[in-house]
C-alpha cells in the first residue's frame, strides 16, 4: 500500500487500508468500524464507496483506528476537508495545505504538479514561448508576454517547469518539451486547477476583444437548440476537433506566437419540459 501523502482521496485510501488489512489476515468491515467506534458494521465500507460522509469527530476516530501517525493524522483530515468543501476557493487552499504537510516531510504528492502546472497561465504560456525564443533570459521571455509579468515570475516558472518534468535545460540554457502536450489525466485535485485555468483565460479572451488587432485574433460564436443525445454528438466533435487543431500545431517545431484556443460549450436557458 503507498504511503497516505500520496494519495488526495480519503475515501480510496480507507479502501486500499481495508484491502491490505483484508489481504494479510482475517479483517472484515466490521471489525474496521468496531475499531473506530461505529455500531454499523458497514458504515466505512459505505464511506469509501462514496455514500456516507465523515463528519470532524469520526475523522478522529477512523485515523487513530488506522494507527495514523500525527502528521499522518493532520493529512488525513485535511483530505476529508478537501473531499467535504463546496467551493474551489475552498479546494484550492486545502489541497495546498496537503502539498505543504507532504513537502514538510519530504514527501511527494503525485497531483501535486499537475494541481500547480493547470493553477496559472503563465504554466502552460512560458512551456511552449521558452524552446521558441532559444537562449532568451527571463527577461526577454516576460516582454514577449501580452499579460504584463516580472523576469522574476518567468524565473519561478521556468524552475517548476523542469523540476516537474515538463521542460528541460541543456548546458547552453536552452529549453525543450520533454513532451508534445500535457493532460490533467484522472486525478482527484487537479480539475480545481483546472477550472482556474479557464476562468483566467476566458477574462484573457475578454480583453483580446479590444486589446489585440482583428487579424489578430478570431472570434465567432453559434446559438443552438438541442437534444441531449446532440450535445453528447457535438462534444465528441468537439473533442476530435481538438486533436485535429494540436496535428496542425505540432506539424513543425518552429513557433512564431503562442495562442490560447478556448473551446466553450454551454447551456444560455434552463432545460424546456415539451407538453403535447
Amino acid at each position: 500500500m503507498k504511503g497516505i501523502l500520496e494519495y488526495t482521496s480519503y475515501r480510496r485510501y480507507i479502501a486500499d487500508y481495508y484491502a491490505e488489512k483484508k489481504a494479510k489476515s482475517a479483517f472484515t468491515w466490521q471489525d474496521f468500524t468496531k475499531a473506530a467506534g461505529f455500531t454499523s458494521t458497514v458504515y466505512l465500507k459505505y464511506v469509501s464507496d462514496g455514500y456516507f460522509n465523515l463528519s470532524d469527530a469520526a475523522t478522529k476516530r477512523v485515523a487513530a483506528a488506522m494507527n495514523l501517525t500525527e502528521f499522518e493524522q493532520e493529512y488525513f483530515y485535511e483530505m476529508v476537508r478537501f473531499d467535504r468543501a463546496k467551493t474551489d476557493a475552498e479546494k484550492k487552499a486545502i489541497f495546498k495545505k496537503m502539498l505543504s504537510i507532504a513537502e514538510s516531510h519530504k514527501a511527494k504528492i503525485l497531483e501535486g504538479d499537475s494541481f500547480r502546472y493547470f493553477d496559472s497561465w503563465k504554466n502552460p504560456v512560458i512551456r511552449e514561448l521558452a524552446p521558441a525564443m532559444p537562449g532568451a533570459k527571463p527577461l526577454a521571455l516576460a516582454h514577449a508576454c501580452r499579460p504584463k509579468i516580472t523576469a522574476a515570475e518567468v524565473s519561478e516558472t521556468l524552475n517548476f517547469l523542469v523540476k516537474a518534468n515538463l521542460l528541460q535545460k541543456d548546458k547552453d540554457g536552452k529549453y525543450a518539451q520533454t513532451e508534445i502536450g500535457v493532460s490533467t489525466g484522472p486525478m482527484d485535485a487537479t480539475p480545481v486547477a483546472v477550472r482556474e485555468m479557464h476562468r483566467q483565460m476566458g477574462e484573457f479572451a475578454l480583453g483580446a476583444i479590444e486589446g489585440v488587432p482583428q487579424n489578430e485574433r478570431h472570434f465567432s460564436g453559434l446559438t443552438l437548440g438541442v437534444t441531449h443525445d446532440a450535445y453528447d454528438e457535438i462534444v465528441q466533435e468537439i473533442a476530435e476537433f481538438r486533436k485535429r487543431i494540436i496535428a496542425i500545431a505540432t506539424r513543425t517545431n518552429d513557433t512564431d506566437e503562442v495562442y490560447r484556443l478556448n473551446v466553450q460549450f454551454f447551456p444560455m436557458t434552463k432545460k424546456c419540459v415539451k407538453k403535447d
